[in-house]
């Protein structure tokens, strides 16, 4: 049986991604390395993950797309499901995120905001799908 564990985000300073999301949604950190390229979040089932870019170009020789918040996102999102959205995207703002879509409810009634992290990450910030 296969099951989905983590995400990993290659950001460039691991404790400050990791900072930003305990101040922006509340999460706790699991544990961070001693050389402070790795670290880990308690979120839930599935873990978020940061890796240093550094940590990531030993893994992959070949290079990687880098995320900046001077570029677009890429085409992938980490959704947060919460019945607080607004609230939420707040906070988010409050500890540096920038609002790509203010909360929103869509034709099936769910509510839904975009933001993207300090590393240009995009974010969801959701009510339940029903």
């Amino acid at each position: 049986m296969v099951k989905f564990g983590y995400t990993i985000l290659y950001v460039a300073d691991v404790t400050k991604a990791i900072s930003f999301y305990e101040n922006a949604f509340g999460f706790e950190r699991k544990f961070i390395t001693p050389e402070n390229d790795y670290g880990e979040l308690n979120t839930g089932a599935t873990t978020i993950s940061f890796a240093s870019k550094g940590l990531a170009a030993t893994n992959l020789p070949n290079g990687f797309i880098e995320s900046s918040p001077e570029n677009k996102p890429f085409a992938i999102e980490l959704g947060f499901v919460t019945d607080q959205v607004a609230e939420v995207t707040e906070q988010a703002k409050k500890a540096g995120a920038v609002v790509v879509m203010e909360p929103k409810q869509k034709p099936w009634g769910q509510i839904v905001a975009y933001i993207r992290d300090t590393d240009g990450f995009l974010v969801e910030i959701c009510t339940p799908a029903h």
